[in-house]
């Protein structure tokens, strides 16, 4: 996958474009059918696709104090792109102050001005999406815009779950809860977070059970507690078992929630590498225990029972 970060790079993308575009945290089936769209109308039409999205989340600029816990940071929405839907471009739109001046005609112009000579043939979104400051930018302004310089618009309908159309909000609620299940109907995939291992106490390590540390790029995770877990990286994936909290036991007070992996077979130092995890079942809260032996024999019990969660 070819990822650009700068509107002008649209001009080496061989066209003609079928564009689409929207923040897609999450990634879920809305955006799914926005994108879907874009590659019907390449493949009907000829031409290329590229998804266009934006970095950091618009709200985290415009408005941080209602900023809500991301479903997928721009890593791990880039990874589901590029490997759950084979998407070959992707513009990353740096969200700037300067940026979010911008109308929604003018961003629209500015792309229209990036485009390879064969032009931008379509632009998909969501029917409901706005854009460009003030909210300037609809699907009206889109199709206006489309009769003036000769491009085609999808507005996407909203995708309805449960009668109820899908949304990050409802998936956030889903996850928060601990209801997997939900969470991956909405999402048309299974639910999983993102992070990069990182150098820990190894506290594990000498305890027998060695943990990979990961750093949760803000995304929105599930009740604190011991799971069954799937993780892949690297192209190789691996059951595992996950502590998901504040490690009362040795860190004797409360700290920023961490997530551990202990990963069956992994026997490779994996520091700096990428991670996904996906969340397979619910094995007991997180509780603290009288010291290491404890903590040890529970963990033991832990394996034991994502092992039974697997072969079953």
């Amino acid at each position: 996958m070819e990822i650009l970060t700068d509107i002008a790079d649209l001009r080496r993308v061989g066209g003609p474009l079928h564009l689409a575009i929207g923040v897609f945290d999450g990634v879920h089936r809305g955006h799914q059918a926005v994108v879907e769209a874009a590659r019907r109308s390449a493949a009907e039409g000829g031409g290329t696709v590229v998804v266009v999205t934006f970095d950091p989340h618009p709200i985290e600029l415009l408005s941080p104090e209602n900023a809500p816990r991301l479903l997928t940071a721009s890593a791990h929405k880039l990874h589901l792109l590029g490997r759950g839907l084979g998407v070959g471009h992707v513009l990353v739109v740096p969200f700037t102050w300067e940026f979010a001046e911008q109308t929604g005609g003018q961003f629209v112009e500015s792309l229209l001005a990036a485009a390879p000579p064969a032009g931008i043939a379509r632009i998909c979104v969501g029917r409901d999406w706005q854009f460009g400051k003030g909210r300037s930018g609809d699907i009206a302004l889109l199709e206006s815009l489309g009769e003036r310089f000769g491009f085609a618009v999808s507005g996407v309908e909203t995708v309805e779950v449960r009668g109820a159309p899908v949304s990050s909000t409802r998936i956030r609620e889903a996850i928060a809860a601990g209801d997997f299940a939900v969470a991956g109907e909405l999402l048309g995939r299974v639910y999983t977070v993102f992070g990069t291992v990182i150098r820990g106490r190894q506290l594990g390590r000498t305890i027998g059970f060695p943990t990979a540390n990961l750093t949760v790029h803000s995304e929105q995770l599930p009740p604190t507690g011991v799971y069954a877990v799937r993780a892949t990286g690297s192209g190789d994936s691996w059951n595992g078992v996950a502590n998901l909290g504040y490690r009362p036991t040795v860190e004797g007070g409360e700290v920023k929630r961490l997530l551990e992996v202990h990963l069956f077979g992994l026997d490779a130092e994996i520091y700096g590498e990428d991670l996904e995890v996906e969340f397979v079942d619910f094995i007991r809260p997180e509780q603290k225990f009288e010291g290491l032996e404890a903590l040890r024999e529970q963990i033991r019990r832990d394996v034991a029972a994502a092992r039974a969660i697997f072969s079953g």
